[in-house]
C-alpha cells in the first residue's frame, strides 16, 4: 500500500508542476505573500526546472544549484536576479525538506552572487534650488507645485506620504508635520522656514481655488478638488526638471534622497536622519553616507589639481 500524501515515497511520484503548485499554495495561505511575489517564485522555479532538462526538481544536487547560478551569470543576468532566484530555491527546498519529500537541502551552503550597493540618485544643492524655483507662483497650480516641492525637500517625505498629507497633520504654529509611515510608525518632521512660507501662501491663496466650496482633507488638490496622485506629482517633477535644465536622472523619490544626502553632507547625525526619514533600521539610512562619499570623490576629482 502507498503512504499518505505527505509521505516521501508518494511525493516521489509527483511531477514538478504539482510540487511547485503545492509550494506556492503553501506560501499563499501560510506566508500571505502578494500575487506578484508568488508569480516571481514560480518563474524562478520554472527556470531552474528547465536547467535540469527533465531530471526533476526533487533530485537536484548542490552542483545543479551552483551550475544554474553560473549559467545565469553567463547569460548576462544581473546579480540581483541571481540572488532572488537562489532565495526562491532555498524556500522551495526547505519546504520539501520540512514535508519529508527530500532528505537533504541542495541549497545548503550555496552562496549567492555579491550585490553591489545601489546608490540612490541625488541632486546637488544647486540643482535643487533651480528645481524649487521652476514652478514660480503665477498660477494656483504653480503655487501648489512649488509648495509640494518645498515640503518634500524640507521633510524628506515619501511621495505617497506627501500626496496623502492631510490638513490635520500640519501644525503651522510649531512648523511640523505628523506622518504615519510604513508599519504605522508615527514621526514628527520639522518643515523649515522657507517651506512654511510657501506652504502658507498655497493654503491661503491657491487651495481655496481648487476646493470649489466643497470640503477636502488632503492638503494638495487638483483642479477637480481631489487629492494629487503620485503619478501626477512624478510628471510635474520631470516637467520642472526639464524647465530648470536639471539633467541628473530622476526618480519619484529624488527629493527625498536629496533631503537625506544634503543633511549628511552638512554634518547631520545618521540616527537623526533615520528618524526624519522614518526608517525602521539604521542600515537603510546608511546608504546616504555612501552617496555623500561618492559626491565628495567626484568633487575632489573635478576640482583638485591632482584629482
Amino acid at each position: 500500500m502507498g503512504g499518505e500524501p505527505g509521505d516521501g515515497q508518494a511525493a516521489a511520484s509527483l511531477p514538478d508542476a504539482t510540487l511547485m503548485e503545492d509550494f506556492l499554495d503553501t506560501l499563499l495561505t501560510e506566508a500571505g505573500l502578494r500575487a506578484h511575489t508568488l508569480e516571481g517564485y514560480g518563474r524562478d522555479l520554472e527556470a531552474f526546472a528547465r536547467h535540469l532538462r527533465g531530471r526533476g526538481l526533487r533530485g537536484a544536487q548542490r552542483a545543479d544549484i551552483t551550475g544554474f547560478l553560473a549559467a545565469e551569470v553567463m547569460a548576462g543576468r544581473r546579480p540581483r536576479t541571481g540572488a532572488r532566484r537562489l532565495s526562491a530555491l532555498r524556500r522551495f527546498y526547505r519546504h520539501l525538506l520540512a514535508k519529508g519529500d527530500i532528505s537533504e537541502d541542495p541549497t545548503e551552503g550555496v552562496e549567492g552572487p555579491r550585490l553591489g550597493i545601489s546608490l540612490p540618485r541625488s541632486l546637488s544643492e544647486e540643482e535643487v534650488e533651480r528645481l524649487l524655483a521652476a514652478p514660480g507662483d503665477q498660477t494656483p497650480e504653480a503655487q501648489r507645485d512649488r509648495a509640494m516641492l518645498e515640503v518634500v525637500y524640507a521633510t524628506g517625505l515619501r511621495v505617497s506620504e506627501l500626496v496623502s498629507l492631510r490638513l490635520s497633520e500640519i501644525d503651522g504654529q510649531a512648523g511640523i508635520v505628523r506622518i504615519v509611515g510604513k508599519g504605522g510608525r508615527e514621526r514628527l518632521v520639522p518643515l523649515g522656514e522657507e517651506a512654511q512660507v510657501v506652504l502658507a501662501a498655497y493654503l491661503r491663496d491657491a487651495r481655496p481655488v481648487f476646493l470649489k466650496g466643497a470640503p477636502a482633507a488632503a492638503v494638495f488638490l487638483t483642479r477637480r478638488g481631489g487629492p494629487m496622485t503620485r503619478q501626477a506629482f512624478w510628471g510635474n517633477i520631470k516637467r520642472y526638471a526639464a524647465k530648470a535644465g536639471v539633467e541628473t536622472p530622476l526618480s519619484p523619490h529624488t527629493m527625498r534622497h536629496a533631503f537625506a544626502t544634503h543633511l549628511i553632507n552638512h554634518g547631520a547625525d545618521l540616527r537623526v536622519v533615520q528618524l526624519l526619514l522614518g526608517h525602521a533600521d539604521l542600515s537603510t539610512t546608511q546608504i546616504y553616507t555612501h552617496v555623500a562619499r561618492e559626491r565628495l570623490r567626484t568633487l575632489h576629482a573635478r576640482h583638485h589639481p591632482r584629482g
